[in-house]
């Protein structure tokens, strides 16, 4: 092998390891190193040309990449597309870069050639890429949507978005023996294949999975209660799942209202209505409208019970008294 082949071969060498080193330990990549070949990048830097030291040098012309694409903000949020336009990114960036890689490559360049030249390659990509669709966005407060995920130059993947898979625990509130149901839905759109799991924690308002018991697993988003009792109160989970990867979890706390205190309610509110003058409240001391409280519901009933045994007293008191005399005036007929 010719010495000079051999001089070749070892530079060759000596600037991939420096490279490769450089993007191992830099903090982070670009839209530039993200998108075009490690090969492509050598063949544009083959020739350039330090015009102060009158000597050829790489570093600097990677140096320079740096600058003008991996870490010009600008570039960086020109690369923020919708997912799925990756593909047309990395086009519009090898539209700008390879026709100069076939003008540069195996001549000699003046760095301020380079500097004009992927300047302007920046500037077009800017304008170029700006025009891809960019994101819909993402519907907080929860849940991994896919469908908002945008793609990032710094870290050369699509970031979703940034919101816990939890959601907020929704309150229900039910009488007894009524029927409620709970929708299992998210204002994004879902994957194909959905499945949902349901799952229930008996009497406790919690988002701990450890304290949930699965109930029902399948397609069906809709959970029913036909007649909610006492012990259907509780925190009802539902997750729903794409490709065996969770989407989102949703919770609803269910309290159901015992017939009992609802009948006692209502009635407190017709006492109101009835007992004070035009059914207006009377004002406290404060100045807020108060009403008159009945009693609790056992000492209605006791005083109802009272009052029918006084009532049927009295009928048997007054049958004993009226008995004789009917008696006697049928004696003297």
């Amino acid at each position: 092998m010719r010495p000079g082949l051999v001089h070749v071969c070892a530079m060759w060498v000596r600037v991939l390891v420096v490279l490769h080193v450089g993007l191992l330990g830099a903090p982070a990549l670009g839209c530039y190193q993200c998108l075009v070949e490690v090969s492509t990048s050598l063949r544009l830097c083959w020739g350039h040309w330090l015009t102060q030291h009158k000597i050829r040098n790489l570093d600097s012309c990677f140096r320079t990449l740096d600058r003008v694409f991996n870490y010009n903000q600008k570039v960086i949020e020109a690369g923020r597309v919708g997912e799925g336009y990756s593909a047309q990114l990395k086009t519009i960036l090898e539209e700008q870069i390879l026709p100069m890689v076939e003008e540069f490559d195996r001549k000699l360049n003046d760095d301020t050639v380079y500097e004009e030249r992927l300047q302007r390659a920046a500037d077009r990509f800017i304008a170029d890429a700006s025009k891809l669709p960019r994101v819909s966005g993402c519907f907080p407060p929860c849940g991994f949507q896919a469908s908002g995920a945008v793609y990032n130059c710094v870290t050369c993947q699509y970031d979703s978005c940034d919101l816990p898979l939890d959601c907020p625990v929704e309150t229900l509130n039910v009488m007894e023996f009524s029927g409620t149901r709970m929708l299992c839905n998210v204002p994004f759109p879902l994957p194909d294949n959905t499945e949902v799991i349901w799952r229930y924690a008996s009497q406790v308002e919690t988002r701990k999975v450890d304290q949930f018991e699965e109930v029902t697993a399948g397609e069906d988003r809709l959970y029913s209660i036909p007649m909610a009792r006492r012990w259907h109160q509780g925190t009802y989970q539902c997750e729903l799942y794409a490709a065996q990867r969770s989407v989102v979890r949703l919770y609803y706390y269910l309290t159901v209202t015992p017939q009992l205190e609802v009948g006692h309610t209502e009635l407190q509110e017709i006492f109101d209505l009835s007992v004070l003058p035009g059914g207006r409240m009377t004002p406290g001391p404060d100045g807020s409208p108060h009403s008159l409280l009945l009693p609790p519901p056992a000492l209605l009933t006791t005083c109802l019970a009272a009052i029918l045994l006084l009532l049927f007293l009295s009928l048997g008191l007054l049958y004993w008294c009226t008995a004789p005399l009917s008696m006697h005036e049928g004696d003297e007929a």
